[in-house]
């Protein structure tokens, strides 16, 4: 198979596979809600106030807490391997087909270079 052909193919499959696997999931909650005015545009001018009275920066403020973190992954991790499981099954790939149109619009992916330079072979995986 030609380079261009691959590169084509695994474009499409990460497009799909994010649109299917991680974006219908719990991270629709972080997304959800009102999105907060800010005029540096880099949000440094937004605070969170929390219960204890505490002011915080908004860049500084977790999002998640350990707990959704641990259940956002397991949920991508599941639809990944469902995913992967059932990519031979016509009628799974039935319903493929039809998110492949919505996500055939996003941007194409290019190589994440901080991956490649994590996966180098002078390092060791780090479990964060």
């Amino acid at each position: 198979m030609k380079e261009a052909d691959e590169e084509r193919i695994a474009a499409r499959l990460a497009k799909l596979m994010a649109m299917i696997c991680v974006r219908n999931t719990g991270i629709e909650n972080l997304h959800a809600g009102t999105v907060p005015v800010t005029y540096t545009g880099d949000f440094s001018d937004v605070f969170v106030t929390g219960a204890d009275g505490r002011r915080m920066a908004w860049t500084q403020v977790s999002h998640m807490d350990d707990d959704a973190m641990r259940d956002l992954m397991r949920q991508i991790v599941d639809r990944l391997y469902t995913f992967h499981m059932n990519r031979d099954d016509p009628q799974f790939r039935d319903h493929l087909d039809r998110w492949l149109t919505i996500s055939g619009t996003w941007d194409d992916p290019k190589l994440d270079e901080a991956l490649l330079a994590a996966i180098s072979p002078s390092e060791e995986p780090n479990e964060p």
